[in-house]
């Protein structure tokens, strides 16, 4: 069970029928709880993933598949493009989409990647052409430059006095919005204890493609400057845009109370940190996260979470796929009071995992993780650190081309020393939609959203048999194609089930427990 959310990949046969069946939240009386869900299903068969395998070791079998309750209606939709054979299908509910394109074929629906959807009907566009024809700087009354902005839990209590909101301009004599090499060294963590904010973000600058969908490029402070800017973050299954004003909260003198740049008059860190504010209801509400989280939503990707105590035996190697795959990696120490241990690491603290590398010293080949802080300081002193005897042991050029000695956050450390300190390993793939953006593969994709509703469809857990079943239930179906015959009639499926915030503030809303059961309906 998961608290934000989970996903399986597998291989499915053709025509193989099987139930996607999302559980209630893992309570004793699931039936007392109500909870909204969210799944998606993207379909391929050319794409392999390295550790799938056979549908038995993935699939329980029902002694009685009547007893699943079939949904009302299923839309089957023909899965095309040129990785796709045209004769595929798919069988899924078809709820959240406004149809098909007649020219293309395609699904046509809300809140993709290219076309988002507005956060409170907010539209960046309009709201900034009434500000230019009135030459008046946009003001954002639903996310003022106030306490509630902020927020009035812990804090606040650290906030300093006289705080004042200022613009850019007023803040810096030439603001810049963004460097178009943006890199992970960009920022440093503000006030706020956000690091798994800062940790996903630094991930996500190794993807200019995607950095610049969260953080449109065609904004700046001169040409058609009007006090607004826009972010987008993918929430629920659906990408939002979000518009903000550029009002940010200093000290007495001048300086950003929470994320800063390096160089002091780039500003698309700290806008973008209060675009993320919003969403989450305040700066308060930003307080503490994993950093699973955050690197959802940037991307819409699905979260591999690997615990380091008790890590599997190939773990260098799935960081070498994911490397390879262009995946985006995080990690957290062990949770507790965010305090500096004497080793140089930061106790309930995330950073990102930046690089690894297998190098040969004079004692035989050693495994590498880099990993930096979000802090932009204070590194570990272990081995392998910017200081470290080890270094001695590699050729000049492995040094050369390794080795930081100055203060940046960013570290090497060995791999076992890296399960040894760290918790859990965070691997974000992208999910098919980005990976269609980057590499030109084509996935099928079906969305859902739903409820647990006490006493209806609040079912729980398989241990509670009478009631079980009443979970939402759904279908799918793989029809063969002429050209799944190379790939011995099977495709992929991705599965993912997200829960929703229900409440405006995050930290309001905490997550409950989750989880899926998929099952192979046996024919008769």
């Amino acid at each position: 069970m998961f608290r934000i959310g989970m996903s399986m990949q597998l291989q499915v046969n053709k025509d193989r029928f099987f139930w996607f069946v999302p559980i209630t939240p893992s309570l004793e009386q699931p039936q007392f709880y109500n909870h909204e869900l969210h799944y998606a299903m993207w379909l391929n068969n050319t794409v392999t993933f390295p550790n799938v395998k056979e549908y038995p070791a993935w699939f329980q079998h029902l002694d009685s598949p009547k007893r699943l309750r079939k949904r009302d209606y299923f839309l089957t939709v023909p899965a095309r493009g040129p990785h796709l054979p045209s004769q595929s299908y798919f069988t899924m509910p078809f709820r959240n989409f406004k149809g098909v394109d007649k020219k293309t074929k395609q699904l046509v629906r809300t809140g993709t990647f290219r076309k988002p959807r507005r956060l409170l009907s907010q539209d960046y566009r309009t709201l900034l052409e009434v500000c230019l024809h009135s030459k008046k700087l946009f003001v954002d009354e639903t996310f003022p430059a106030d306490l509630p902005s902020i927020g009035f839990g812990n804090l606040l209590k650290k906030m300093p006095a006289n705080i004042q909101w200022k613009r850019p301009h007023e803040i810096e004599k030439n603001p810049q919005f963004f460097a178009t090499n943006a890199s992970r060294f960009d920022l440093h963590q503000g006030l706020s204890e956000n690091c798994w904010f800062l940790a996903a973000l630094a991930s996500l600058t190794f993807h200019k493609d995607i950095l610049a969908n969260v953080v449109p490029q065609n904004q700046s402070f001169d040409k058609n400057y009007a006090g607004i800017f826009h972010f987008r973050f993918w929430r629920f299954g659906e990408w939002v845009d979000v518009v903000i004003d550029d009002l940010l909260p200093v000290t007495e003198d001048g300086k950003l109370v929470f994320v800063s740049s390096v160089h002091k008059n780039l500003f698309w860190g700290a806008l973008l940190e209060k675009a993320y504010a919003k969403v989450c209801g305040s700066y308060e509400d930003m307080q503490i996260g994993q950093v699973s989280e955050a690197l959802v939503d940037f991307t819409g990707g699905v979260n591999l979470s690997i615990k380091l105590e008790d890590s599997p035996p190939g773990l260098w190697d799935i960081l070498v796929r994911a490397a390879y795959s262009g995946s985006l990696m995080g990690c957290q120490t062990l949770s507790g009071e965010e305090r500096i241990l004497e080793n140089g690491l930061v106790a309930g603290h995330a950073y990102t995992l930046t690089g690894i590398r297998k190098v040969s010293s004079k004692s035989g080949s050693e495994l590498l993780v880099r990993l930096r802080n979000p802090w932009g300081k204070i590194e570990w002193k272990g081995d392998w650190s910017d200081c470290s005897s080890k270094w001695d042991q590699l050729s000049l050029k492995e040094r050369v081309l390794l080795r930081r000695t100055r203060e940046d956050g960013e570290f090497w450390m060995s791999l076992e020393d890296f399960k040894t300190h760290f918790v859990e390993l965070v691997i974000c793939k992208l999910t098919p939609d980005l990976m269609s953006l980057e590499n030109g593969k084509k996935w099928t994709l079906s969305m859902q959203t739903g409820s647990w509703v006490a006493g209806e469809s609040a079912g729980g857990r398989m241990s509670f048999r009478e009631t079980f079943s009443k979970n939402p239930q759904f279908r799918l179906k793989i029809k063969p194609g002429d050209s799944m015959e190379k790939f011995k009639n099977t495709c992929n499926v991705l599965v993912s089930l997200l829960q929703k915030q229900t409440h405006k503030h995050r930290n309001q809303s905490p997550p409950l427990y989750i989880g899926f059961s998929v099952f192979r309906v046996v024919s008769k």
